[in-house]
């Protein structure tokens, strides 16, 4: 397997991370692909599209050994589900889809051609092993059930409090994005302390926070 591009964007670690694509639609990034690959005939007929999956790879949880059961956070971290049951990066091929929202295609830049995405939910400078259209007509099941996930999605956004201290740093669609990282809690789901403060990179700048009684507060 060949690294064929890697995403750029403003999410800097993994967590603050968006828990699924699509989550947070704000999020813009850019698929900038390897020397090797920057030929604009690969993305010839891409303009009809819009949307993309992603194959990555979850290159910061790469492990020795695996585990037949993981624990998976949306259950409260502490009961075990089958890994092939679950989408957790610990897996024996540490392998990641995700379906980004198409909104550009530069083919002729410095950097070869950039396709410009909206809603992933990989960091900054994640290697990207292919891209393939998503058809509408054969990749969306309506009828398809989601299981132990389906039951725990519905999950009430938190009110963000103080995002307006921070439009001095970041620009509208930054403020936009953040907003959605934050309204859809990045803490694990079994963290329950009102006093503790978390903190997420983004774009160059850590941004503080507590949660109490649904209310994201930014301290920071």
């Amino acid at each position: 397997m060949k690294n064929i591009a890697h995403i750029e964007n403003d999410l800097e670690t993994k967590f603050g991370v968006p828990r699924q694509s699509g989550l947070v639609d704000a999020v813009e990034s850019r698929i900038v692909f390897e020397p090797e690959y920057r030929n604009p005939e690969a993305l010839r007929g891409m303009e009809g599209f819009s949307h993309l999956w992603l194959i990555w790879d979850f290159s910061e949880s790469h492990r020795s050994q695996w585990s037949p059961t993981v624990r998976p956070p949306r259950l409260g971290g502490n009961k075990r589900m089958g890994v092939f049951a679950t989408r957790s990066p610990f897996r024996p091929n540490p392998i990641g889809l995700s379906s980004v929202r198409i909104t550009g295609i530069d083919l002729q830049t410095p950097e070869g051609p950039i396709i410009h995405v909206a809603g992933a939910d990989l960091k900054n400078g994640t290697p990207i092993f292919d891209i393939k259209p998503y058809l509408p007509h054969i990749d969306c099941h309506p009828d398809a059930q989601g299981g132990f996930a389906e039951e725990t999605a519905q999950q009430e956004e938190l009110e963000v409090e103080g995002l307006e201290t921070l439009s001095h740093l970041f620009t509208p669609k930054q403020l936009e994005a953040l907003q959605g990282i934050l309204a859809s809690d990045p803490r694990p789901h079994y963290h329950d302390d009102s006093e503790r403060i978390y903190g997420i990179q983004y774009a160059g700048t850590d941004v503080r926070f507590k949660v109490c009684n649904n209310k994201l507060i930014i301290t920071e």
